[in-house]
């Protein structure tokens, strides 16, 4: 049987996998892998930075629903790259982090960048280990596909040691069911059991997990609705009940009597059940891919809250609940439900700037909000912090990428990258606050050797918001501190990087300098000198 190196066995099965695409910094540990991905035909967007890989393997997974493939070198290359996983794992999002890795025969003996990197990715990984031999690099790889795609997607981590990728093997296929996942159902009677709960019940919910909010998902959810007759909330936001986006979605959880969790944890984002955030005469169903959730849930909600729960993958159950529903007409609590997520706090039609010098955010939401739906196939991505709250109340888009569960900054720029590659066609406009996009600034760069056109839109308050407003409400304006940036021109950064930047004071000049960046065919950045105001809630309603 003819030879091959343990790097093109890695190469060759990914691209078998249908992985063509990679996000990679170099590094020495992983040169033979780019010398592979020649002859393998695997694509690779080179970044300025680890973590600004990860996060775009992060967007590709959501986006495609296929894992996306990061490669990073060993030791610090490896180390940078960790914070990101957790955005994934928080936000359900599938892919695979291969990092290079000291040769095992010089571990223990103080070999260059050798560090316990498995151990260091566990804790933000469904799985991660080192290979061991070259002969089973491919099973390797397949193996994590296999777990990234399997019950609650997530990321996975493989270390690939640099004497297996240069060793010589036996030359072989990996067999294509090795790839696959393994998708657990919903049993037929605990389906039955779902829908009787849900049909016995007045103001019935369901709350879906972030694997919900992928585009293929967003069909299955509206399909749901459709069959169950009940409204399906796919759940996000690291704000929660609390999420400016889903408008009164709190005072809607609290009054509903039956609530399925349909891969949605019951965690703080839900104030961990305990009431007035869902009510205790509320009968719950949870049905989720992790056992360890299940026990969680009797715990947290109580045994005699927790009617059902069940072992099944989400996507797997909703249609087994699609295909068992009975017909029904929609309950006048679906309307309800509907008209409180679109609730907002503020007139989205209306302008609220106040002065020449700074744009309110309500108003650099309704430009952007145009241009979006001026755009034949629009892409928001939303980064976190206060600026992105407010995004995310102001702007909606039929697909969007935001900063997840976790709570993270900085992912904006890398995010709108893996659209763009994803996605060439769309129109993408990532919004983020200045002290979001500093993080990856530099990726601008990476889009303009690329040749990924995208617009960010920054937030310029020249602060920490979110940690600032904080201060406000905890120990006054007095002790706010720590927290101020300098109104920086990041429109000039990425000017001087090649790409196309503007400045905006006024609100009146924001659509055409929105237009201007689209036209321009280049990554571009509009820079908003915004005011200094604390995400949006909506108020609950006295009782």
């Amino acid at each position: 049987m003819a030879k091959t190196r343990g790097a093109d066995l890695v190469a060759r099965t990914l691209a078998q996998a249908g992985a063509k695409q990679i996000f990679s910094l170099s590094g020495n540990h992983i040169m033979p892998l780019y010398d592979a991905a020649l002859d393998a035909e695997l694509a690779i967007t080179h970044v300025r930075h680890e973590n600004a890989a990860v996060h775009m393997a992060d967007a590709w997974g959501r986006l495609t629903e296929a894992p996306g493939i990061v490669w990073l070198t060993g030791g610090p290359g490896h180390a940078n790259g960790i914070g990101a996983l957790y955005t994934a794992l928080e936000s359900e999002s599938p892919l695979v982090l291969i990092s290079g890795h000291a040769p095992l025969s010089e571990l223990g003996r103080g070999s260059f960048q050798e560090m316990a990197q498995a151990d260091m990715a566990a804790p933000v990984a469904k799985a991660s280990w080192t290979a061991q031999k070259a002969e089973s690099l491919g099973e390797d790889v397949a193996r994590a596909l296999r777990i990234a795609m399997s019950g609650r997607p997530g990321p996975v981590h493989l270390s690939l040691p640099f004497d297996l990728l240069e060793a010589n093997v036996e030359s072989h296929t990996v067999p294509a069911d090795a790839f696959r996942p393994r998708p657990r159902a919903l049993p037929e009677t605990a389906a039955d059991a779902v829908i009787e709960l849900l049909e016995r019940a007045q103001r019935p919910l369901v709350l879906a997990g972030a694997v919900m909010a992928s585009t293929r998902s967003r069909e299955l959810r509206k399909r749901l609705e459709d069959a169950l007759g009940v409204p399906i909330v796919c759940m996000e936001s690291p704000r929660g009940l609390n999420d400016p986006a889903q408008g009164a979605l709190a005072e809607m959880v609290s009054r509903a009597d039956a609530i399925v969790l349909l891969g949605k944890k019951p965690d703080f984002t839900v104030k961990f059940g305990k009431p007035p955030a869902i009510s205790p005469m509320c009968r719950v169903a949870v049905i989720d891919p992790e056992q360890s959730v299940l026990e969680r849930a009797k715990t947290i909600l109580g045994a005699q809250r927790v009617m059902l729960a069940e072992l099944a993958d989400s996507v797997a159950a909703a249609e087994q609940l699609i295909g068992r529903a009975h017909p029904r007409n929609p309950l006048t609590w679906l309307r309800e439900v509907g008209a409180a997520l679109r609730v907002r706090p503020f007139d989205p039609a209306a302008s609220a700037s106040r002065s020449d010098s700074a744009v309110h955010p309500v108003d650099v939401g309704r430009a952007v909000q145009a241009l979006i739906d001026a755009s034949p196939e629009p892409l928001l991505v939303s980064d976190g912090g206060e600026f992105g709250q407010w995004a995310q109340a102001c702007v909606s888009a039929p697909t969007r990428v935001i900063n997840g569960q976790a709570g993270s900054i900085g992912s904006a720029i890398p995010f709108a990258l893996a659209a763009k590659v994803a996605r060439p066609s769309s129109t993408v406009i990532a919004m983020s606050g200045d002290g979001a996009c500093g993080f990856h600034l530099l990726e601008m760069e990476t889009a303009m050797r690329a040749g990924l056109a995208f617009v960010v839109v920054v937030g310029n308050d020249a602060c920490w918001n979110a940690e600032h407003q904080i201060q406000l409400r905890a120990y006054g304006r007095e002790r706010a501190h720590g927290c101020e940036l300098q109104p920086t021109r990041y429109d000039q950064v990425v000017t001087a990087l090649g790409g196309h930047g503007e400045l905006v004071t006024r609100a009146a000049d924001l659509p055409a300098a929105l237009s201007r960046a689209v036209a321009s065919g280049k990554p571009a950045l509009v820079n908003v000198m915004i005011e200094r105001l604390p995400a949006p809630t909506v108020p609950a309603k006295p009782s």
